[in-house]
């Protein structure tokens, strides 16, 4: 079996160059440093909102916890943005947003809970540089569970100036990463992706983009 990064350079050969030079550029712009995090959405509109804007973004993670309401994979409503994320969907535990939680703190991320909050800041203040950051959005009636409010590590709002009391969750998810990342950008921090996870996305990506990728690595790797 060959190397990921000898499968990636190989793989490069079956794409034209136009697409080869945006695979380079765009994979230094993503980040795992924030990850968005979706607590059993039931729209799937809102769900493929939250995709696109992660994508367009740089964000290349995204968690969709399954307690309730269950994502359809065979949607295309987001198929354009998921092929070049990376999804977990966690759905096999009898409490998945409690597993999602020690899953996201055991690899080093904050728990942020995007919920009005007495100890709320707003997103724009938030402090970047404390760690990695994971923003839990929670269901479109009734927000985000008890189970993330009370372990919750810190809790961010989007400010807001009129009569509405809440903002669509895909688009208070659009406002909070549009926020971080450009501040991100313009900071010291080392956002990007590490070597080893820019090949793995850079995979993932050829393998999307090219239709026959399964056989031609078999051959390869023979």
């Amino acid at each position: 079996m060959k190397t990921l990064k000898e499968q990636v350079a190989y793989l490069r050969e079956f794409v034209v160059d136009g697409k080869n030079k945006l695979f380079e550029r765009l994979i230094l712009e993503r980040t795992a440093y924030v990850t968005v995090v979706l607590e059993d959405l039931y729209q799937s509109h809102n769900q493929s909102a939250v995709m696109r804007s992660a994508d367009c973004f740089g964000i290349q993670h995204v968690h969709l916890i399954e307690n309730r309401n269950q994502y359809d994979p065979t949607s295309t409503v987001s198929q354009g943005a998921r092929e070049w994320l990376t999804l977990h969907r966690h759905k096999e535990q009898a409490d998945n947003t409690q597993a999602t939680l020690d899953e996201l703190r055991a690899a080093g991320y904050r728990i942020i809970a995007t919920t009005p909050h007495t100890d709320d800041v707003l997103i724009e203040d938030l402090n970047l540089e404390k760690g990695p950051m994971a923003f839990f959005f929670g269901t479109e009636l009734t927000g985000l569970s008890e189970t993330v409010i009370s372990q919750a590590d810190e809790f961010v709002k989007v400010p807001m100036y009129g009569f509405t009391e809440s903002l669509n969750v895909s688009v208070c998810a659009a406002l909070v990463m549009y926020s971080v990342t450009r501040r991100l950008r313009y900071s010291n921090i080392d956002w990007h992706l590490p070597e080893q996870e820019r090949d793995e996305v850079l995979f993932q990506w050829y393998r999307n983009a090219i239709k026959a990728a399964d056989e031609i690595l078999e051959r390869f790797n023979q």
